[in-house]
């Protein structure tokens, strides 16, 4: 597995080794060796999601609080995203920066976001399924969400200026007023 970095140093791209022949493909798209050397953390992955969305749909910026923060391994297994990430750590030199990454079932690329970032991402195929792992579990109560289109992280969407988004999304918080991390 190849690991690169974003301009984000805690943010990384996992690109899996694939087999290819007549038959189709191979890869882990997860081995916890590899990871834990690559990184140099290890991991408690405790839940899966998948999310299918159609074209110009934007789910995010989300996160939750500690103690229920999450990290997340993100890809693609159907279509094409613009997968985001923003630091939410006060005592980070990255603090309030974005990172942006195209994630699609072809490129095979995945997405480390560690505990103390925001995410969401935007389909730019027709449709898209995405899947996650995480590192803590699901909790209402600590969930929070960024505006998508807050006008200081100055995300940009891929060109789209129009995405379809839950209502929840539309009502959420701008970034200065957002609960952070330490």
């Amino acid at each position: 597995m190849k690991i690169s970095n974003t301009n984000i140093l805690d943010v990384k791209i996992l690109e899996p080794k694939v087999f290819f022949d007549d038959r189709g493909f191979f890869f882990e798209s997860f081995n916890k060796k590899v990871f834990e050397n690559a990184l140099g953390i290890i991991p408690k992955f405790v839940q899966d999601n998948h999310s299918k969305s159609s074209k110009n749909v934007l789910r995010g910026l989300h996160y939750q609080l500690p103690p229920f923060a999450q990290g997340k391994l993100v890809r693609v297994i159907k279509g094409e995203v613009f997968d985001v990430a923003v630091d939410l750590r006060k005592s980070s030199s990255t603090f309030g920066k974005w990172v942006g990454v195209v994630l699609s079932s072809e490129n095979k690329k995945q997405l480390w976001i560690p505990e103390g970032f925001a995410h969401g991402f935007i389909t730019l195929s027709d449709e898209a399924e995405f899947i996650y792992k995480t590192t803590n579990y699901y909790d209402k109560r600590s969930e929070r969400s960024i505006k998508w289109d807050d006008r200081d992280l100055k995300i940009k969407w891929n060109g789209i200026l129009k995405p379809l988004v839950s209502e929840k999304d539309s009502k959420a918080t701008n970034f200065i007023e957002a609960e952070i991390f330490q």
